[in-house]
């Protein structure tokens, strides 16, 4: 083998490498680095115009929603807004970095922000994580989520009985995990959900190195054991949770769609003012660029199914980060509110 392939050769797999970091680095992000990251807004961490929501899940253990009431006081207009991977018990991201719940209501829709499903993907899982580092939540799971269908009837049920929301023609978004999510979730059911965005969202999870990355932010987050959610890595279940994969249904049900991802070139909301900042802000930089060219493959394989029932949102700036997510919010509002209830 001549030196120069061999430099090729060296040169690829350190690239593989630094592309798998910043993979499994853009998944822990939306959280942990991008909230320190963000810029504070109006209302962040606590909205008092919102209130606690509790409704059993299939385990019978309760799990708690915000509920942002729509101005008028309709029933029939309602969006769910999911949280990223390290999704927190307290309160939903959207709430605690955002004012997206005002600009929503003011619009007449109503807002279901659920509470909690860390590294979950909003998704059944096969069995409870029984191994991780230390006393982690996600070592000492006593049940396997079941986050899919507590969003698709445990909670749509509660919601319906006790304040009247309707069960069909609901929105739902969200960022990086929770934006995969928003698309499997519509669709699989496509009777509850007539709308999904995503942004920044792992569109095409079975690309190379995407299952490698998830793995290791699953063990940061908490120790949890990634083989509990979809099985090993060849379990079929991986492929029914792969936009990539199920695009096909997106399509066939006619599901209107919203993806966006920054461009990764810092603007307006990247302002780094220590040393720490302007770390996040290379970060994010390089994060969003990933998710970037993921989600344009995703826009690539709806393109060959003939798919354009789609706003696809590119902004020119744009990093891994809350203030352009909420930014992507404001944006797909007036397209939401069109094909919702």
């Amino acid at each position: 083998m001549s030196m120069r392939v061999s430099r090729r050769m060296s040169h690829r797999s350190s690239w593989v490498r630094r592309a798998v970091l910043a993979i499994a680095m853009a998944m822990l992000a939306p959280l942990g680095l991008a909230a320190v990251h963000a810029a504070p807004t109006a209302n962040a961490a606590f909205n008092p115009s919102g209130f606690d929501f509790w409704a059993n899940d299939a385990n019978g253990v309760p799990l708690k929603s915000r509920i942002f009431r729509a101005a008028d006081g309709n029933t029939a207009r309602v969006v769910y807004a999911l949280d990223g991977l390290r999704a927190r018990t307290d309160l939903n991201g959207w709430e605690i970095e955002t004012d997206i719940a005002n600009a929503l209501t003011r619009a007449n829709i109503n807002v279901v922000m659920p509470v909690g499903g860390e590294c979950s993907f909003y998704s059944d899982w096969e069995a409870p994580s029984e191994f991780g580092f230390g006393s982690s939540s996600g070592s000492s799971q006593k049940f396997p989520y079941r986050m899919e269908t507590f969003i698709t009837r445990d909670l749509p049920n509660a919601l319906a009985a006790r304040l009247g929301f309707s069960q069909t023609r609901n929105g739902i978004f969200g960022l990086s995990m929770g934006g995969s999510a928003a698309l499997t979730l519509a669709a699989y059911h496509p009777n509850q959900f007539s709308y999904a965005g995503s942004f920044s969202g792992y569109l095409n999870i079975s690309a190379p190195g995407m299952k490698e990355a998830m793995r290791l932010a699953f063990l940061d987050q908490n120790g949890y054991n990634i083989d509990a959610m979809w099985g090993p890595p060849w379990d079929p279940n991986w492929l029914r949770n792969d936009p990539f994969v199920f695009a096909p249904r997106l399509r066939d049900e006619g599901i209107r769609l919203y993806i966006a991802s920054g461009s990764g070139i810092p603007g307006m909301h990247d302002q780094p003012r220590s040393f720490v900042d302007l770390y996040n802000t290379g970060n994010a930089m390089g994060l969003e660029a990933i998710a970037l060219a993921n989600t344009r493959a995703f826009q690539v394989r709806l393109a060959s199914l003939g798919y354009n029932n789609v706003t696809y949102d590119y902004p020119p700036v744009g990093t891994h980060s809350w203030p352009w997510w909420a930014d992507n919010v404001y944006r797909m509002l007036p397209d939401l509110s069109a094909h919702i209830g």
